[in-house]
């Protein structure tokens, strides 16, 4: 019987563009995604580095004033279609569940999110979760398997009662191994509404 559900966030219910960000980077001069550029951004996620250095590296190897990073960098997030919130806090107020998120985001992102949607609407959301993780908050990463078994101990849930919703089967993978349920989303094909006729639980 599941009685834990963990969402992620991009994809699930905030709208991306995934080739954005790579697309501007490229009108920029940056021609192709290096390991050493994966590295840094890898570190961004879980918050090991700084705003200032990640901007300050695409500075120093590529000649990118900040602000035209962060417009290409932010170019990935995409609307918030209304029907997903709605769909979130039926959910939240039903109290049948424990309902955690689970992100690999960044500062940037988040302060772009906070920004653009306004503080009620990102409070809103954010407060239909009983907890909230981010991957730059908690210096966790999706799919390493210590992230998950992070949020299994300090929620003391049982992997059996819980489900997981991510679009990134390398993640839903990575949860399956602990014995936790999975939902591998397909955007454009499912959509996170579609919870209880796509899952019994």
């Amino acid at each position: 019987m599941i009685k834990n559900i963990i969402f992620d966030f991009g994809d699930i219910f905030i709208n991306l563009d995934k080739p954005a960000t790579f697309n501007e980077l490229e009108k920029l001069g940056v021609t192709e995604i290096t390991d050493d550029m994966m590295a840094v951004a890898h570190k961004y996620e879980k918050g090991l580095i700084s705003t200032e250095d990640f901007t300050g590296y695409f500075s120093e190897e590529f000649n990118i004033p900040k602000e035209k990073l962060v417009f290409a960098w932010n170019s990935i997030l995409l609307d918030f279609p209304k029907e997903r919130l709605a769909f979130l806090k039926e959910l939240a107020n039903s109290k049948k569940y424990n309902l955690l998120l689970l992100s690999n985001t960044n500062d940037m992102h988040i302060s772009h999110i906070q920004e653009n949607w306004g503080t009620a609407l990102y409070n809103d959301f954010k407060n239909c979760f009983n907890v909230f993780y981010l991957s730059h908050e908690i210096n966790l990463k999706k799919p390493d398997a210590n992230i998950f078994e992070f949020v299994l101990r300090e929620n003391n849930l049982v992997a059996d009662e819980t489900l997981f919703v991510d679009d990134l089967k390398e993640n839903t993978d990575a949860a399956n191994k602990l014995g936790i349920h999975t939902w591998n989303l397909i955007p454009g094909k499912e959509d996170v509404t579609e919870l209880f006729t796509k899952h019994k639980i």
